[in-house]
């Protein structure tokens, strides 16, 4: 139900192959990859279409690597916020920019709702988000605190009509982790090691 203050329900379109044209704001995508899968294309694909804002939360490379691969898809950087988890905790040397955001490490689960809370909080229209990746949060946190900080995360972007991507390597998990990742999402979209997708809505 639509409250007082709360925005309209959007769609948003979408430019991934065998997925539906368009998603309602609120929705969340599940992307199952090999660990070696080459996701970037898929990644932002779903950032650069139908996109007022958007927010990348990277646990897996620095904040020079995100803007070098949106450099390369040709994806508005203008637009970009991003989330550095893992250069404090490694020693990087930190990019000074009003749209880098930085938590001390990649278990800092806390500090990365947080962030995600206040990026959807302080832009406006059509937002998505990336969080690339749940295997690496869990990796250095735990399942179950992984699994509880994409639920908050689910919420925020109900809460705030944004949508979002959340990279999983299925074959890292036990199979019972994936199946209740699985539950949690209003779409899952599988990348192959050949390159084909399969979607799930």
């Amino acid at each position: 139900m639509v409250g007082a203050g709360r925005i309209t329900p959007m769609d948003y379109r979408l430019a991934i192959e065998g997925a539906p044209d368009s998603i309602p704001g609120g929705t969340g995508v599940l992307l199952l990859h090999p660990s070696t899968g080459e996701t970037d294309r898929v990644d932002t694909d779903f950032l650069k279409t139908d996109t007022d804002a958007f927010l990348v939360v990277s646990t897996r490379t620095s904040a020079r690597e995100v803007q070098q691969k949106l450099e390369h898809y040709d994806v508005d950087e203008s637009k970009a916020v991003i989330l550095d988890t893992i250069s404090v905790e490694r020693g990087y040397g930190r990019r000074s920019a009003d749209h880098i955001h930085y938590v001390a490490a990649p278990d800092d689960l806390e500090g990365v709702v947080a962030r995600t809370a206040e990026f959807l909080e302080s832009t406006g229209g059509k937002r998505r988000v990336s969080v690339d990746s749940v295997t690496e949060m869990a990796y250095y946190a735990d399942d179950e605190r992984a699994i509880e900080a994409v639920e908050e995360l689910l919420a925020l972007l109900r809460e705030h009509d944004a949508v979002g991507i959340f990279h999983v390597a299925p074959e890292v998990h036990d199979p019972s982790v994936v199946e209740r990742l699985e539950t949690l999402f209003d779409g899952v979209i599988e990348l192959e090691e050949d390159g084909t997708l399969a979607a799930r809505f």
